[in-house]
């Protein structure tokens, strides 16, 4: 086994997010508390890889990012997790690959522009491309069959009748999007946000600074929406879960360092 290979971080925010990924792993050795989080180390397909939760929020997903390069050494790191659908193309059931990330909550005004982020110039992050390009192609091969992955009750409960694996902007703010009005607000601000969610923004700042090489996956668990909150922890059990599982199987079997 090449000792250079890079050691990777896999990151969600809720347990339920992350329910399987554990399963994939090989070697786990004992998990380790730090700053009141639950690091699990393992092997997959022949790489380090350290799996972590950090909560909801801008600054509970940047501190753990920040955990897992000082003290594991992390090199490439992968957001999976669930987000509200923006676009009108991302339904329900429909899986985002991020293309760039904006904090749409950060207003410094009138001192910087809107959406910048102060003494960095810009308000756009961009994912690594590569490891999207990669992060893409391992989502469309891992839903190519829903069904097989959240059987025909599921299925026809939660999804459409085809899944689509989108490219584009995810946009991350401290607050649930959960109301028509603010949606539609979100997309006038940002007419190029694909999906809104609470975290993969301050994790793709965090890995710039520190030259961490960041992708992420969102399964569109809503419309951020009045209904936003129906069925929401079933959905994310039953479905984004097993999406999650999936893509990063399919991702590792690329065994490309």
């Amino acid at each position: 086994m090449p000792a250079d290979r890079p050691i990777w971080g896999l990151l969600s925010a809720l347990p339920e997010e992350q329910l399987g990924l554990v399963d994939l792993l090989d070697d786990v050795v004992p998990p380790v508390l730090h700053a009141g989080r639950q690091f699990v180390q393992g092997r997959l397909a022949g790489h380090r890889v350290v799996l972590a939760l950090c909560g909801i929020g801008k600054v509970a997903a940047a501190a753990t990012t920040a955990m897992l390069v000082e003290r594991f050494g992390v090199e490439r790191l992968v957001f999976t997790g669930v987000a509200g659908g923006l676009s009108p193309g991302a339904r329900i059931g429909d899986v985002v690959v991020a293309d760039g990330f904006m904090q749409h909550d950060m207003d410094a005004s009138p001192l910087f522009p809107r959406y910048e982020i102060p003494l960095y110039g810009r308000a756009l992050f961009d994912a690594d491309a590569d490891l999207s390009n990669r992060l893409d192609a391992a989502a469309r091969i891992a839903l190519a069959d829903p069904v097989a992955l959240c059987g025909p009750e599921d299925r026809a409960r939660f999804l459409p009748d085809e899944v689509r694996v989108h490219r584009g902007l995810l946009v991350s703010g401290d607050r649930f999007v959960s109301a028509l009005k603010e949606a539609a607000d979100l997309r006038a601000g940002i007419p190029a946000a694909m999906a809104v969610d609470m975290e993969s923004a301050a994790v793709a700042q965090v890995c710039r600074d520190y030259g961490v090489r960041f992708a992420a996956v969102r399964t569109i668990s809503d419309r951020a929406d009045d209904s936003a909150h129906v069925d929401f922890p079933a959905f994310v059990e039953t479905v984004a879960s097993r999406y999650a599982s999936a893509i990063v199987a399919a991702l590792f079997r690329d065994d490309a360092t």
